[in-house]
């Protein structure tokens, strides 16, 4: 899988005006805003910004191993550390804006990874209404006009917009439950299955996986091993082992599907010392080879650019 995309590389892209817009046109950080009209779709890969979308016109989101249909308007909210992509499946139309952390927060403070907006294992989709729809795209008209204007502090204007909008994003969300008391195995669940899901994607053939074994994890935790999968069994049912066992599997079937790596790449990135120990993992966990796999898909896939 191809590293993460930067501002530049999506400019030269998208064939955009902008190419050479500076990366640091709003001090430290950089913002730009853009329409939708004619988007051809977004190859799937993971991008080195952030991304607010208002998508008009039917398509599918794919990211990991899932898709999600998009059958009416929605306000999508993307980041660096989620791969996704776009298949368009009619005419397309609305807005986008993309920037970097430094540009909303050029204090440093309030990282934006860790806002609910922004998780690590799904890409937020808000359906909207025709009201809200009219609503956030007033907010891109006037950031596209402040963008094109000559105000000394457009930029600062720009970023209350950009707030505003995101704010918008999280007044659809839905109320967080009461929170109740947790326990010492819930705890533990939640740190084993963060610290798991932060070793993925695999972006690069120089990186491989780190933590490959309960007692990786186990050790990384500071607690023993036996105690860490007493808590998951409690807490989800699964052992540790087929944790680890089911989100290798995942990531393996994104790359086969998404990325131009070859099967020896996929195993040494998710930490196979020889091919065929991931062939044989692969096949009991899939009942298909990785062969069989990618040639299923390159058959049934559409482009998207």
């Amino acid at each position: 899988m191809a590293s993460a995309e930067t501002i530049h590389q999506f400019y030269a892209r998208v064939q955009a005006d902008a190419v050479n817009t500076p990366l640091n046109n709003a001090g430290s950080g950089h913002f730009n805003v853009f329409t939708r009209e004619n988007c051809k779709g977004t190859p799937y890969g993971r991008r080195d910004f952030y991304k607010v979308t208002l998508i008009i016109g039917k398509g599918r989101l794919h990211y990991a191993d899932q898709w999600l249909e998009m059958d009416r308007p929605a306000l999508l909210i993307s980041n660096p550390r989620v791969p996704y992509s776009w298949e368009p499946l009619s005419d397309q139309d609305g807005w986008y804006c993309l920037f970097t952390e430094a540009f909303l927060h050029p204090d440093g403070l309030n990282a934006l990874l860790d806002s609910p907006l922004f998780p690590a294992k799904g890409i937020p989709v808000f359906f909207v209404n025709d009201q809200q729809q009219r609503e956030i795209g007033d907010i891109y008209a006037r950031m596209k006009r402040e963008m094109a204007g000559d105000y000394t502090r457009k930029f600062d204007l720009l970023r209350h917009y950009l707030h505003v909008l995101l704010h918008y994003a999280m007044k659809m969300q839905p109320a967080p439950a009461p929170e109740q008391p947790v326990s010492a195995a819930v705890r533990i669940t939640h740190a084993f299955l963060e610290l798991l899901e932060q070793q993925f994607p695999i972006d690069t053939t120089e990186t491989e996986l780190q933590l490959k074994t309960a007692n990786d994890f186990a050790e990384k935790l500071s607690v023993h091993v036996n105690h860490l999968n007493r808590a998951l069994k409690e807490v989800t049912g699964k052992t540790t082992t087929e944790h680890i066992a089911e989100r290798v599997v995942k990531e393996a079937m994104a790359m086969l599907r998404h990325s131009d790596w070859n099967i020896s790449q996929i195993a040494y990135g998710l930490g196979f010392e020889y091919p065929a120990y991931f062939n044989i993992f692969f096949k009991k966990h899939t009942g298909r080879t990785p062969l069989e796999v990618r040639g299923a898909h390159r058959v049934i896939q559409t482009p998207t650019i």
